[in-house]
């Protein structure tokens, strides 16, 4: 436990002066004035829906296969991401916009394209699992549908009435189908037996019968392998990275919140997962510099603002430790978009996301990326599941804590937790 300790200080300490150097794109830096919540949100979902109406349109209209571009790694040839990247797009976005696109309509700009896409989605779901369809996903080769297929679960778990009790029966019969499928291969010895797990805890909530081994190994080995802190390991081996966020801390909280509802585990043990997981929000909250940028670090960093998801979360579940308000989280978000999506191309010209971090930069992409896995980025934006009357978008502009720090502002001292 003290080298973990130790390696994460170490590593926190290099995050805080890599954050603080002002990234140069050879762009001009632009300088933000502060804005309203109002107009916060307004940026936040026009571009949520930019990133996200290719696949959700596409799908729809049967042409993701045909419209979808496929960028792979350099080296790397493009014949097997063809057999998972489109459910890789698909189950990736639905879980970034399941919380918006749970809010009631309305007649606002944000409410006809959150309809739009909501409408849209209800129909690609419906050909994602007809095997006539030119848009058929495939879940049943290759162990990469373990992992998009619980993102797609993950969605249905966020949104239920939008998303899941919409569907017809023969759509939702197909999907369970799909699931039970899943069940022929394994993955990794890591964070994907939490893939496993919810994809399990999925079919149980719309009443399938759920294969209770992996729920158990999911639960049993995620929690062996909390290091403290609001830190977890992803399996047996400590990686210094943005896991945590992209997948950890999200899926275990919502993978047990089914648990406890079904009487699977004690409350507490869900309950103590959420307060871990808000103790690494802290941390999230932290390495936004004051410009708005952040560590490229660990694997994955093509996942972009997917390196917020678990402070999305918990400012959506209205959870934020009372040291840190919604509106510096808000406003701190909105600095990482504006850095990351105003002054890097990070969009082909037909609007889709290329491989990099700050714009297209293939050579930084793992092995296993391909296009469909950088929608991983829209799980950055799930505070707008809260209502544009909720304090997290009516409150006035805030600094977040790097901001305070770096211009010589009160702040919050952090301390080591114990659960």
């Amino acid at each position: 436990m003290k080298t973990f300790k130790y390696t994460v200080l170490i590593g926190l300490i290099c995050l805080t002066i890599t954050s603080v150097a002002n990234a140069q794109t050879g762009k001009k830096q632009k300088i933000k004035t502060a804005t309203t919540g109002a107009e916060d949100r307004l940026y936040w979902a026009n571009l949520l829906y930019k990133m996200a109406s290719p696949v959700i349109l596409n799908l729809a209209n049967s042409t993701l296969k045909q419209q979808m571009p496929v960028e792979v790694p350099p080296g790397q040839k493009t014949d097997f991401f063809k057999k998972v990247t489109y459910l890789e797009a698909v189950g990736r976005t639905m879980a970034g916009v399941a919380p918006w696109l749970a809010l009631p309509d309305d007649e606002t700009k944000e409410g006809q394209l959150r309809k739009k896409l909501r409408t849209a989605l209800l129909k690609g779901i419906a050909n994602a699992v007809d095997p006539a369809n030119p848009d058929y996903l495939n879940f049943r080769t290759e162990s990469q549908p373990i992992v998009d297929a619980a993102y797609m679960a993950q969605a249905f778990l966020r949104a239920p009435k939008a998303l899941w009790e919409p569907l017809d029966a023969v759509t939702k019969a197909r999907i369970a189908e799909e699931f039970k499928t899943l069940r022929t291969r394994t993955g990794a010895y890591n964070n994907w037996l939490l893939f496993a797990g919810i994809n399990e805890a999925f079919l149980m909530s719309i009443g399938e019968q759920a294969d209770p081994a992996r729920l158990e190994i999911a639960k049993k080995k995620i929690l062996e392998w909390y290091q403290g802190d609001g830190w977890y390991s992803d399996g047996p081996s400590l990686s210094i990275d943005y896991y945590n966020s992209y997948v950890i801390h999200p899926m275990l909280v919502d993978f047990f919140k089914v648990l406890s509802d079904k009487k699977r585990i004690q409350p507490e043990m869900y309950n103590t997962a959420v307060k871990r997981m808000v103790r690494y929000s802290e941390f999230s909250e932290r390495i936004i510099a004051p410009d708005g940028s952040y560590p490229a670090m660990g694997r994955s960093v093509t996942y972009r603002t997917a390196a917020f998801q678990a402070l999305a979360q918990v400012a959506l579940m209205e959870k934020l430790p009372s040291e840190i308000s919604p509106a510096q989280v808000r406003s701190g978000l909105t600095a990482v978009m504006h850095r990351m999506y105003d002054q890097c191309d990070n969009f082909d010209k037909a609007g889709w996301l290329v491989l990099g971090f700050c714009g297209a930069q293939p050579g930084i992409a793992d092995g296993y990326t391909s296009t469909g896995s950088l929608y991983m980025a829209t799980l950055g934006f799930l505070p707008l599941g809260l209502p544009a009357d909720n304090v997290f978008w009516t409150d006035p502009a805030a600094d977040w804590t790097a901001k305070k720090a770096w211009s010589g502002q009160p702040f919050k001292k952090d301390y080591h937790v114990e659960y």
